[in-house]
């Protein structure tokens, strides 16, 4: 696809000076580090809890990896699993498995046995990266899995080859290694784990190039932008906007882990102008009881993704004062982010919409083919250069999610007059009461308006009678109470009959992805445990 070369609803909300059409360069993804360190090698690219690498260190020590890499036997193509936390070496080992001619695919550090066997067995990894915390779950799956090379980060078992010594004898040029931008796999990214199996997105360097460029430049950032990366660099959103930020020859400051108040304080003092997060992480940063104690005047750009927001955690965040927080949607398949909302013209409750040389439409659940108007609610399916070669070893699931050359995102989705589109629910988790249909993000946003709710999730529950019902789970604010009662009294006044919750159970957690989204197979699971355990 050259772009959207047809005029579209939304060309008219365009970000100011930002090209509907991208020209872009065909290179292989490491190549924005190697230029950034070029134009600005005494620039700080990354820092983690005080400690700093210039680009021109971690462009160095990137290349220092790639050559200890081949010289253990790696060969282009081969797979290559990172099961690291945080920490400035998953970016070294990111960016070396690439220059090496590898394929990085990352796995979740709470991972355990079987995620992580399943995960490497599927990408057949010759090698794995980790870091010596995580090596008793490891080790009770390695030799069940195809990996000949065991790199440790601050390990001193000698039975695997030190990552930190072990680099360091190595050489600081660059290997040389061909690549093919629009037909090599750089990254195999497996679906964030709401599906009941996850499957490998193979992403190429042409996919991954494009996406970080749009991301930036919808958004205009520049080496002047210092990045909070709070987001799990082994989750699809994590990696793509750390591959903006050496796009750019921004400053990434890197946590280890999500804390309210360490966030905030890491804003104030190191004058943080671009933070991303999912919705859970900003409900955490708006419940934060001294969040206006903290001066937060230096962010600019501040973006929820990764799942929708629901409008009150957006309403409480923009009373702050500080830069509004934008809205955007992505998927893994798409590297990932497809909609974003314009700045300045954020429209509450929507993604926004497509992004430069992405096109969207909504389409019939049926057959998928047929185009729907405005305000009908359809499968969201989307086109652009940054989606997907397919899924690793699935040619079905393949076939189900590109057809006409188009990716069917599962999601159920609507397009307004103005070309913004509102997502209303996931297929699968669509509700079906008495032939209704009733979407659990509309009950969920309801929910989140009370005064005692901090987190929720509504599932739909099997009836005999009815098909589904409503069940809301609820985690209630430190210090809060309510009841049952009190709750379906207060949703039922603001909604129809038939999209009423039946049952409210309040729990002290949701299950959640390494991103916070709430993992709602996972709450379905146990629901029927508890059904089966109750009709015994």
């Amino acid at each position: 696809m050259l772009g959207v070369l047809f005029v579209k609803p939304w060309f008219q909300f365009w970000p100011d000076g930002a090209n509907k059409n991208i020209q872009y360069p065909t290179i292989p993804l490491f190549n924005f580090l190697v230029d950034s360190a070029g134009r600005q090698p005494k620039h700080p690219a990354l820092v983690f809890y005080g400690k700093r690498l210039t680009y021109s260190e971690l462009n160095s020590f990137t290349n220092q990896l790639a050559n200890c890499l081949i010289s253990l036997g790696l060969e282009k193509n081969d797979h290559v699993t990172l099961f690291l936390p945080n920490i400035p070496e998953f970016v070294i080992s990111y960016y070396g498995v690439l220059k090496a001619g590898g394929i990085v695919t990352s796995v979740n550090p709470l991972y355990k046995e079987t995620e992580l066997k399943y995960q490497i067995g599927t990408t057949k990894s010759s090698t794995i990266i980790t870091h010596s915390s995580l090596l008793p779950v490891l080790r009770k799956v390695l030799m069940d899995t195809p990996v000949k090379n065991t790199l440790v980060v601050d390990g001193d078992d000698h039975e695997f080859f030190p990552f930190n010594d072990g680099i360091g004898k190595c050489s600081i040029d660059q290997p040389a290694v061909e690549i093919v931008p629009k037909e090599d796999i750089a990254v195999i990214q497996f679906t964030g784990g709401t599906t009941v199996k996850q499957k490998g997105a193979m992403m190429t360097h042409n996919n991954l190039v494009s996406n970080a460029i749009m991301n930036a430049k919808w958004f205009s950032w520049s080496d002047r932008d210092i990045v909070l990366k709070v987001l799990p660099l082994c989750h699809t959103w994590g990696a793509c906007s750390m591959n903006s930020i050496f796009y750019v020859g921004a400053s990434m400051i890197l946590m280890g882990r999500f804390d309210p108040e360490e966030v905030l304080k890491t804003i104030e003092r190191a004058r943080v102008t671009i933070l991303y997060g999912s919705a859970t992480m900003f409900n955490m940063l708006v419940n934060y009881p001294h969040i206006g104690e903290f001066d937060l005047s230096s962010l600019r750009c501040v973006k929820a993704g990764a799942m929708p927001i629901p409008e009150e955690i957006k309403r409480r965040w923009d009373k702050l004062g500080v830069a509004e927080l934008n809205l955007g949607y992505g998927l893994t398949e798409a590297s990932p982010e497809t909609h974003n909302n314009p700045p300045g013209r954020v429209k509450v409750g929507t993604i926004g919409i497509p992004m430069m040389d992405t096109d969207a439409k909504i389409v019939d659940v049926g057959t998928g083919l047929k185009e729907l108007s405005s305000g009908e609610v359809g499968e969201l399916v989307i086109n652009g250069p940054q989606v997907m070669k397919g899924y690793l070893a699935n040619e079905e699931e393949t076939k189900i999610a590109l057809r006409n050359g188009w990716l069917y995102t599962g999601d159920l989705a609507l397009m307004d007059d103005e070309g913004y589109f509102r997502i209303v629910d996931r297929k699968k988790d669509l509700i079906k009461y008495k032939g209704y249909s009733v979407f659990p993000v509309e009950l969920e946003d309801l929910l989140y308006k009370h005064p005692s709710v901090k987190e929720c999730a509504v599932v739909g529950k099997p009836s005999p009678e009815v098909g589904e019902i409503p069940k809301a789970y609820i985690v209630l604010k430190d210090g809060a109470t309510t009841t049952e009662d009190e709750l379906l009294e207060f949703c039922d006044i603001r909604i129809a009959p038939y999209k009423k919750i039946r049952e409210v159970e309040f729990i002290e957690k949701l299950p959640k992805t390494s991103v916070g989204k709430i993992l709602k197979r996972t709450i379905k699971k146990m629901q029927e445990m508890t059904d089966k355990s109750e009709g015994q």
